[in-house]
């Protein structure tokens, strides 16, 4: 949701009508145009491509006779809603419903019936309070529902909103000319699960629990097919009202010693994509003749086996690298970034994905102790996508599925099945850390001491917001606060702003296939991520320093010794934090992967009395 300058606030509508011009005036109107592939997201989440929003291009009446434009006009749709709006007149106040899709502000009907007023009619507001559950659906707050405390409430007289001397929702009050008022006290309250009920829904109507309709008002859905969930008031613009649930994924080349990357790619775009599903779809084989048919200037400098072998990644991607193993201890997430590593231990020279290894004997030896790999990721791409969102919590159980039916309306079939998205481009570092000096650090008492307070904190957490149940260990708690404070080191040393710097998180603890790397990159889309000094701060010479001052800042932070004492039974959002908060170990929520939680600068640089709890207290200035 957002509020347009002139006061509106407006929704998102599904994805139905994206690449769709409102003015039938001959418009040429080309979808292909914003189409981007990556094949491991697209194998991952089940679609066929990815989209990226449409830019809106102005039309020049100069030259349209002329010449077409191609992809004018475009607008990503928004409906208006809350549809319930109030006059702001103090001595008014009247409540009345708009349709979704009404563009202009309303006039107060009830002012316009005053001959006194009538020169200077007030423009009607949307309320400030809307209902939503916590499966993702949300709909208007039930006035007349509310106000009469019925579930099917008869009478249909004018309705009222008024503010009293009270700055909270008690202050707040809805009134029928047939009489009846309530305010709006306790509206937001609801049971924490597993109970599965909220104030709204059970003292709404005399003896009936007013549920959730499953409304989508984004998708023009006003009624809903059924939800039963408890339903609960909330300002339309508070944070829990819209969580966006995002996959990303780095780049990985899909070519190979037969087919060049170059070659795949190009075939990957639009025009001869679908060009091979088409064949595809027929049953008919793809000959090089073909494509240079339509595609010679390009296609002239491979050979033919170059583009059979590049046709059949695409099509049906035999050829294209196969996944790492995933491990009995993995969540599909991290299975999915299997690969990734994989690519990281390796150099590679391609056009999305450019990195140098350096020994990790080039660093001092104080340094290198501690380190398994370092790679100097020079170009880096990654690709961001829309698969779905969550209300009240930041998480839900939904299945893929089920996401994609909140998406759209009418859920297109497979094969042409798409998402938004889009590519940042920039630069990182990859740090991987000696799975020795981790696993012998892991089985230190202090160290499971500490972990079992931040494992009950993250469990409850876990029951009460329904997710899926994941393990943390000590080594995610140490590596997430080690990225977190060489963020933060980052931004003085080479001047990029701590919202530019990303954080990815590459962590297992299985015995058998573990991982304890990280890997900070810039991903800002713009120029800023792509100048190189991230780069050059990882080379030895530079890296040694930056580290040993990141330790030393976690050593003792401003709020010490009450930050640090914190750990014993939590901090900072949900209590998922020990010894960290914002002035020693948080970061812009939009660079963290975990919403600034499951963080401890104990883990990594020792308490105060004990040095032997940290990891990498051995590099604590003396």
């Amino acid at each position: 949701m957002l509020v347009t300058p002139d006061g509106s606030s407006l929704i998102g509508a599904g994805l139905d009508h994206w690449y769709e011009s409102e003015i039938s005036d001959g418009r040429v109107i080309d979808p292909a145009e914003f189409r981007f592939a990556e094949w491991r997201l697209e194998r991952e989440l089940g679609v066929d491509w990815f989209g990226l929003p449409p830019d809106y291009r102005a039309r020049r009446a100069d030259t349209w006779s002329s010449t077409q434009q191609i992809n004018a006009g475009l607008t990503v749709p928004f409906l208006r809603f809350p549809q319930w709006h109030v006059c702001p007149s103090a001595r008014c106040g009247y409540l009345q419903q708009w349709p979704l899709a009404m563009k202009d502000r309303p006039a107060c009907p009830r002012c316009a019936r005053s001959a006194a007023r009538r020169s200077q009619l007030p423009t009607m507001v949307q309320v400030r309070f809307i209902a939503l559950c916590d499966a993702g659906h949300i709909q208007d707050f039930p006035w007349r529902n509310w106000v009469h405390a019925e579930f099917l409430p008869t009478c249909q007289r004018d309705l009222r909103l008024t503010s009293g001397a009270r700055a909270s929702l008690a202050g707040i009050r809805i009134q029928c000319e047939c009489g009846a008022q309530r305010s709006l006290e306790r509206i937001t309250q609801a049971e924490p699960p597993p109970a599965d009920s909220s104030y709204l829904s059970s003292k709404l109507c005399k003896n009936h629990e007013y549920r959730c309709s499953g409304a989508r008002p984004w998708l023009a859905d006003e009624t809903g097919s059924g939800c039963g969930r408890a339903l609960r008031g909330s300002l339309r613009g508070a944070t829990n009202v819209y969580y966006a649930l995002v996959r990303s994924s780095i780049f990985l080349p899909l070519g190979n010693s037969r087919a060049p990357t170059e070659l795949v790619d190009f075939l990957q775009t639009p025009g001869p994509a679908e060009l091979l599903k088409l064949y595809g779809v027929r049953g008919e084989d793809v000959l090089p003749q073909t494509l240079r048919l339509h595609y010679g200037a390009v296609l002239n400098e491979f050979s033919d086996e170059q583009i059979i072998a590049a046709v059949s990644i695409v099509l049906k991607e035999t050829n294209a690298p196969a996944a790492p193993a995933a491990s009995r201890f993995d969540d599909p997430e991290t299975a999915f970034r299997r690969a990734e590593v994989a690519a990281l231990r390796r150099e590679t020279r391609e056009e999305g994905l450019n990195t140098r290894l350096v020994p990790s004997a080039n660093y001092s030896a104080d340094l290198a102790g501690f380190l398994e790999a370092v790679t100097l990721c020079e170009k880096l791409t990654e690709t961001r996508v829309l698969t779905g969102f969550a209300r009240v919590y930041p998480d839900n159980s939904q299945t893929l599925e089920e996401r994609f039916q909140y998406l759209w309306r009418d859920t297109p079939p497979k094969g042409k099945r798409w998402l938004p998205g889009y590519l940042v481009h920039g630069e990182g570092i990859y740090l991987e850390l000696s799975e020795a000096r981790i696993r012998a650090w892991e089985q230190t008492p202090a160290v499971q001491t500490r972990l079992k307070i931040l494992s009950v904190n993250f469990e409850t957490v876990q029951r009460r917001r329904r997710t899926y149940q994941r393990s943390i260990s000590p080594r995610l708690i140490a590596l997430h606060t080690l990225a977190h404070l060489l963020m933060n080191q980052f931004t003085f040393e080479c001047g990029y702003s701590t919202a530019s710097l990303r954080e990815r998180l590459y962590i297992s603890h299985d015995p058998e296939a573990p991982m304890a790397g990280i890997l900070i990159y810039t991903a800002a889309g713009d120029s800023e991520g792509t100048m190189g000094g991230l780069v050059r701060m990882g080379k030895p010479g530079n890296l040694e320093p930056i580290v040993r001052k990141a330790v030393a800042a976690a050593t003792w932070c401003s709020a010490d010794p009450i930050c640090m004492e914190l750990g014993a039974k939590g901090q900072g959002p949900d209590s998922c934090n020990l010894a960290a908060c914002h002035n020693c170990a948080l970061v812009p929520e939009t660079s963290c992967e975990e919403f600034n939680r499951l963080l401890d600068r104990a883990l990594l640089v020792g308490t105060l009395d004990r040095e032997e709890t940290g990891l990498l207290s051995a590099l604590r200035a003396k």
